[in-house]
């Protein structure tokens, strides 16, 4: 029981940076900022949701299949963008739903949610060897 408390607080942990840096760069202004705001705040979104899920599901198998299915329905998400019916709109009209859904559509944000998708498949390996590590 204590091992997997100690894992939750790495998870925490995690979370609580992943949130900060996903932040840093969505408002950051200085030298190359619209990089950092539009593509590199996708990687630290993406890496945020590999680390929601897995504080719900963290067998091994779970660790390859989170950092999947959050890259596929992401791509989804990137895809209903192009898609505007009245609800879409208003939910996109909100800040949690511009955050949550977006609002354009871009193919350059794939290439980005692949890479937030297989550092956070690292990161979930790394959390899950401190876990296995903590019991030895």
């Amino acid at each position: 029981m204590l091992r997997n408390r100690n894992q939750t607080i790495y998870i925490i942990f995690s979370l609580l940076i992943v949130i900060a840096m996903g932040f840093l760069f969505k408002y950051y202004s200085g030298p190359a900022h619209q990089w950092f705001n539009d593509y590199g705040a996708a990687v630290f979104y993406e890496i945020f949701w590999c680390l929601f899920a897995f504080l719900f599901a963290r067998s091994r198998a779970a660790v390859k299949q989170i950092p999947i299915w959050v890259f596929i329905i992401t791509c989804i998400l990137e895809f209903l963008q192009l898609w505007h019916p009245p609800l879409l709109k208003e939910i996109r009209a909100t800040l949690i739903g511009k955050w949550l859904l977006g609002t354009t559509f871009v193919w350059w944000d794939f290439p980005h949610y692949l890479l937030g998708c297989v550092l956070g498949w690292l990161w979930l390996r790394k959390l899950q060897g401190i876990s296995n590590a903590k019991k030895s």
